[in-house]
Formats: structure tokens, C-alpha cells, sequence
């Protein structure tokens, strides 16, 4: 499962750099300051996780992390899902399937960081 993660917080995480324009326009409008700089700081903790997910040592703050990271984002998904309610069906559900979806990966975050190594020293 951490594999899984790795790959995906990293290729989430470059993203965020590649398009931030895609990820600017979900961040929500009650946070403080630029969405660029919303979009930036999650897809630096995205790569942070990623790397982190990859070691051992680390795996168990990894899992946490992650967990984390998705109920912060949560809102980001929720007004995407609400911007998206008139666009064409395929964007809908990728919109829509985004929510539903974060409960299970929450669920294997933890299960990441409690089978980590134990005393894997972070």
C-alpha cells in the first residue's frame, strides 16, 4: 500500500507544479492569500509524503501525514465537485467520485502508519 502512495502523492504532487492553474481554481476562496500559493504548499506536503511513504523509517509519520493531508484537502474536493455540477457527465464523476473516494484512502493511510515498522525511529 505505501507503493501506491508513493506513486501517487508523487505524481499529484508534481502536478500541482506542472498545471497549477488546474489546482488554483478548486482551492477555496475562504483561504487566505493566492490560490497559487494554496496550490504550491499542498503539492510540496504531496511530495513530502511521497518521500516520506517511501522509507521505511518513516512510514509510520507517512501514513499520518497522508491522512491528513486528505481531510485538509477535502474542502478543495467539495467545491470542485459544486463548480462541476453543470459540466459534461465524465467530469461530473471524476468530480463527484473524488469524495467518496477519500474515506477509503483516510482509512488506509492509517492502516500505512500502523503497520509500519515498529520503532522505525520516527
Amino acid at each position: 500500500m505505501h507503493r501506491f502512495f508513493s506513486v501517487l502523492y508523487g505524481a499529484a504532487g508534481v502536478a500541482h507544479f506542472a498545471r497549477p492553474q488546474v489546482f488554483d481554481r478548486i482551492v477555496p476562496t475562504r483561504l487566505p492569500g493566492p490560490p497559487r500559493w494554496w496550490t504550491y504548499a499542498s503539492g510540496a506536503a504531496e511530495l513530502a509524503v511521497a518521500g516520506l511513504m517511501a522509507r521505511p523509517k518513516t512510514r509510520r509519520t507517512a501514513g499520518y501525514a497522508s491522512a491528513a493531508l486528505l481531510i485538509a484537502v477535502f474542502p478543495a474536493n467539495i467545491k470542485m465537485a459544486w463548480d462541476w455540477r453543470n459540466e459534461p457527465a465524465r467530469r461530473r464523476a471524476i468530480a463527484y467520485g473524488r469524495l467518496p473516494l477519500q474515506f477509503p484512502l483516510i482509512r488506509w493511510s492509517m492502516q500505512v502508519a500502523r503497520e509500519a515498522p515498529a520503532g522505525a525511529g520516527d
